[in-house]
């Protein structure tokens, strides 16, 4: 993620903000711009001076407190942005709760949604791909249905628990099932991998290599992953997986791995914009770092992962300085670096 600039004050502004805090502009994001813009209204749409000539609607979901992107103001155009018109259910909105755990939803996907497109990936949605297109469903659970809803996804539909928006809930969650990480983040970075393994992977010349990395894919799933809540991650798996869950079957892996590449790609790019500089004390070089790359057009991995691991380093005492879990429980061995080269690759479009 970049910093962004009030384009009318200067002042630097974030993803998030629908207003300048100190000139109180109304600002909206322009996906296919990358660029968070201060707006004028007149003739019931919006314009900014950067773009002269462009008019502009703010996505329908903005109504609700929940998108600050925009589209564009044409006649019988898409009233969703690029995010949210993959869409498909969410929860009534009636109930404030439900509202509010959207919301947050919302801001967790907006943030997936800028990486995918920083990388170019393919968005398409079910009515431009009924088999494979992205949809998302928002669910809430029922009172009288004893099973709860399951985060995961099916073929390009990704179910997210609208319960994963409460912390407390998220907390207990992680806790029962022994997690070092469990965020809304992390969860939309997960289901992604598992929709481009679908779309990159299965069927194409990458499958061979993939297979020399994480394994047989063919091996029953369902089997799988009964071994692994039977049993727990086999004796070693650190050094070959970057999770635990990672072991239970070489999709779970892949998937994995894929929300890792997210998490480091965009945390080194807020890095640079933010100009981070260390060199520690110690003189330890292994932990000096200086970010003045874009992680997402860099065509090299291992010039991201040295970037990563001090700055990794870093992140983790300055969260124990303040009382809280390091920032990033995991370790990086060379065969997990392989296989987040293999990652970087695919979605550069690298592989061979």
């Amino acid at each position: 993620m970049k910093l962004f600039v009030c384009d009318h004050c200067g002042n630097t502004v974030y993803f998030e903000n629908a207003v300048c805090e100190r000139c109180r502009h109304q600002l909206g994001y322009l996906p296919d711009r990358n660029a968070l813009v201060s707006l004028v209204e007149s003739g019931g749409h919006w314009s900014s001076p950067v773009f002269p000539g462009e008019a502009y609607l703010f996505c329908e979901n903005a109504r609700h407190g929940a998108c600050n992107w925009l589209v564009p103001a044409n006649p019988g155009g898409d009233v969703y942005c690029a995010a949210c018109r993959h869409n498909d259910t969410i929860p009534a909105l009636a109930d404030p709760s439900n509202l509010l755990r959207w919301q947050i939803i919302e801001r967790a996907k907006k943030r997936l949604f800028y990486s995918l497109l920083r990388l170019h990936l393919p968005l398409r949605t079910r009515t431009e791909d009924p088999a494979h297109g992205l949809s998302f469903r928002f669910l809430a659970d029922m009172p009288i249905e004893p099973v709860p809803v399951m985060t995961g996804h099916d073929s390009g539909i990704i179910t997210i628990a609208l319960a994963e928006a409460d912390d407390a809930e998220r907390e207990s969650r992680r806790t029962a099932m022994g997690e070092p990480y469990r965020t809304l983040l992390g969860h939309f970075r997960h289901e992604i991998g598992h929709h481009y393994w679908d779309l990159l992977v299965a069927n194409t010349s990458a499958l061979e290599r993939f297979r020399a990395l994480f394994g047989d894919e063919t091996a029953d799933y369902a089997q799988s992953l009964a071994t692994y809540y039977a049993t727990g991650a086999p004796l070693g798996w650190p050094q070959t997986h970057i999770s635990a869950y990672a072991s239970a079957h070489p999709w779970e892996d892949f998937a994995e791995t894929f929300a890792h590449y997210l998490h480091i790609t965009d945390t080194v790019e807020m890095a640079a914009a933010f100009g981070v500089r260390a060199r520690p004390k110690t003189a330890d070089e292994s932990l000096a770092v200086g970010v003045d790359f874009d992680p997402y057009t860099t065509p090299d991995m291992q010039t991201v992962v040295d970037n990563w691991i001090p700055l990794a380093s870093m992140l983790n005492n300055l969260n124990r300085a303040m009382g809280h879990p390091d920032a990033y429980p995991f370790i990086l061995t060379p065969q997990v670096i392989e296989k987040l080269g293999f990652v970087h690759d695919l979605v550069h479009g690298q592989m061979t």
